[in-house]
């Protein structure tokens, strides 16, 4: 790869890589800087490491991705994604938030951004947003609706979902009171790729806080509604510089 960066009189920034033990992939992220066109690059790279067969993609970085939202009531994911949007540092474009509900439909539009109110059985409209703004990526900033298989395998590896980490254990209504409970000492939240199989795709990102006897269930809330946005943001940030490889069920992060 550098080597045809090189030959296409680049100038590499940033350079990553990995060999997963276990399946022998062998993952690299290069950063560069040329003056010659993507489809000159990409190219010189195929033909160099062609016996390789490599999967290989070259995008440039200062296109910022379209992602599509899907939120519900809760707005702390959202709000988050919006602030971090604005203050220019997550590089991506929301061009429509999809919610199943009404409530934060104010919220979005207050951003200038499109809003769009959906029944929980129709995934028409989001199958016509993906197609009709080139969705890169959708995110579900606590949007409390299982998809489809279809859908899911329609956007394999480009789906990213963010919940409580108390999961499989606390399922169900209420799962910060069935913590509080329980007693638990650590709370935390997953930020994960859908797959068909509800909350089992590849993990992104985690995170966890400690607390005590004296958490009631309220602060149980308040906590956990922190580390959701903050873990989803991360999460997303990541996909949108390029910095997630998947290999098998699980991920590689640069």
């Amino acid at each position: 790869m550098t080597t045809a960066i090189l030959n296409c009189s680049g100038n590499i920034i940033e350079n990553q890589q990995f060999t997963d033990p276990i399946t022998n992939s062998f993952v690299m992220r290069t950063r560069f800087e040329t003056n010659e066109s993507i489809d000159l690059v990409k190219n010189s790279m195929q033909t160099l490491t062609s016996k390789f067969s490599p999967k290989i993609s070259v995008r440039e970085s200062t296109k910022p991705k379209n992602v599509l939202v899907l939120v519900s009531k809760e707005s702390h994911c959202l709000r988050d994604l919006l602030y971090l949007k604005e203050l220019n540092e997550l590089p991506i474009q929301i061009p429509l938030v999809i919610s199943n509900h009404p409530d934060l439909g104010k919220l979005v539009e207050s951003h200038g951004i499109k809003f769009k109110l959906i029944s929980n059985t129709d995934e028409n409209e989001i199958s016509a947003a993906i197609k009709d703004l080139d969705i890169d990526l959708m995110v579900l900033a606590r949007y409390m609706q299982v998809l489809s298989p279809k859908l899911c395998e329609q956007m394999t590896g480009r789906i990213i979902n963010i919940h409580h980490s108390f999961l499989p254990g606390f399922k169900g209504a209420k799962p910060y009171h069935q913590a509080y409970e329980r007693g638990v000492k650590v709370i935390g939240a997953t930020a994960h790729f859908v797959t068909k199989d509800l909350d089992e795709g590849p993990i992104i990102g985690q995170d966890v806080t400690h607390v005590t006897h004296a958490t009631s269930p309220d602060d149980l809330i308040a906590i956990g509604r922190d580390i959701e946005r903050r873990v989803l943001s991360k999460a997303v940030k990541l996909f949108a510089e390029d910095r997630i490889f998947q290999v098998a069920n699980r991920t590689i992060i640069f």
